[in-house]
C-alpha cells in the first residue's frame, strides 16, 4: 500500500476487546471452563497498525508439545517495539493451551486439535476448540502463519508448506526464505485447510523437534516472519534483506523400514542424497544380521526419525524430491 493510498485503520475487534489505531493489546480469550470450574484462557496479543493493510495471525503449539513457534512468536513480538506501517498482527502463540500444560500433543479428549477444523459449537472438546479460534481468530485475518515441529522422536528441516501454485501463498513463501518450500495440498481437519476454504492464504512453517527449542530453527522462523510482515508492507524498519535461498520441491517421500530392528542413520536433515543411496542400516541385537535403508530418488532429507529403534513400517527418512 502506497503513502499516497493509504487509509486509516479503524478500532479492530476481536474476541470481545477492542485495539485502537497504532496500540497494542494483550488479552486471554475464554476458551473452555475445566472440571474445576476454573476458567481457561488462550493468550493472544494484537498490534493494530495506524493505517489499513493485511491481517497476519501468527499461531503456534496447535500441538501441545510443539514448543519451537512459541518461541518464534514470542521473539518476532519483541522486536515490534513500534507501531506498524499497516494493518495488523493477531499472535496466538499457545492456541492448545490444554496440550501445552500437559507437554502433550492432543487435547484431553485424546483428539488431535490439527484434525478437528471447522470444529463445531457442541462437538467434542477439540471441535469446541477449534471452532471458537477459526471463528474469532482466524477469520479475522487475511493471511496466516501456523507454525509447528515434527511428531515424537522425529525432527523436521525448516519448511514451509502450502499450495505454492497459488502466486500469492508463494509470494509469501519466498519472503520467508526457509531452506525448502515444498508443494503440499491441504489435510483434512487442519486449521490450514479451514482458513483456504475462507479465502485466507495460510502456510504452514515446519522446524525442529517436539519439547525443545531449536534454535536454528527458531533463528529462521524469527527472520521469516518479520520478513513476511515486510513483504505484506506492514513494517519497514532496517535495509532490506535479501531473501536466503530457498529450495522450491514438488513432492516427497518417507522412506518407511523394511524390518524391525536397531536402525543407524548416516544422513541428517538437509544432506542431499542420490538414488539408491545407502543412507543408513537396520540390524538385529545382536550384529548377525542387517538390511540396508536407501534412498528412493535424489534429494534433500527434510524430516527423520531420532529413535533408533523401530518396528517394520516405521517412518524413518522424509526426502524431498529434487530436479535431475
Amino acid at each position: 500500500m502506497t503513502a499516497s493510498k493509504a487509509v486509516r485503520a479503524d478500532p479492530f475487534e476481536i474476541g470481545g476487546h477492542v485495539v485502537l489505531p497504532g496500540q497494542r493489546d494483550r488479552f486471554d480469550m475464554p476458551a473452555a471452563l475445566l472440571p474445576t470450574h476454573t476458567q481457561l484462557h488462550i493468550p493472544l496479543t494484537v498490534i493494530h497498525g495506524l493505517r489499513k493493510g493485511p491481517v497476519l495471525c501468527l499461531s503456534a503449539v496447535v500441538h501441545g508439545d510443539e514448543l519451537n513457534g512459541l518461541e518464534v512468536i514470542r521473539r518476532v513480538l519483541e522486536k515490534i517495539d513500534g507501531p506498524l506501517q499497516s494493518g495488523t498482527v493477531i499472535a496466538a502463540p499457545i492456541v492448545n493451551v490444554f496440550g501445552f500444560i500437559g507437554q502433550s500433543r492432543y487435547m484431553p479428549d485424546r483428539r488431535d486439535l490439527n484434525r478437528s477444523f471447522p470444529g463445531s459449537r457442541t462437538g467434542s472438546l477439540a471441535a469446541r476448540i477449534a471452532d471458537l479460534f477459526l471463528r474469532q481468530i482466524i477469520a479475522r485475518a487475511t493471511h496466516c502463519i501456523d507454525i509447528h515441529t515434527a511428531a515424537q522422536d522425529k525432527r523436521n528441516l525448516g519448511q514451509i508448506r502450502g499450495d505454492l501454485r497459488d502466486p500469492e501463498t508463494l509470494r509469501l513463501a519466498r519472503a520467508f526464505g526457509a531452506p525448502v518450500m515444498l508443494q503440499s495440498g491441504t489435510r483434512g481437519g487442519s486449521m490450514r485447510s479451514a482458513a483456504i476454504k475462507l479465502g485466507i492464504k495460510a502456510v504452514v512453517y515446519e522446524a525442529g523437534e517436539p519439547l525443545r527449542f531449536n534454535e536454528p530453527e527458531i533463528k529462521i522462523g524469527e527472520r521469516g516472519v518479520l520478513a513476511v510482515m515486510r513483504e505484506l508492507g506492514m513494517r519497514k524498519v532496517g535495509p532490506k534483506i535479501q531473501p536466503a535461498r530457498s529450495v522450491l520441491l514438488e513432492e516427497s517421500s518417507w522412506i518407511r523400514a523394511r524390518r524391525g530392528g536397531l536402525m543407524r542413520l548416516s544422513v541428517d536433515v538437509g544432506t542431499v542424497v542420490e538414488a539408491k543411496q545407502r543412507i543408513g542400516t537396520i540390524s538385529d541385537p545382536f550384529g548377525e544380521e542387517s538390511v540396508s535403508v536407501r534412498a528412493p530418488f535424489r534429494g534433500i532429507v527434510i524430516g527423520k526419525t531420532n529413535n533408533p529403534v523401530v518396528h517394520g513400517g516405521d517412518a524413518l527418512v522424509h526426502v524431498g524430491k529434487l530436479g535431475t
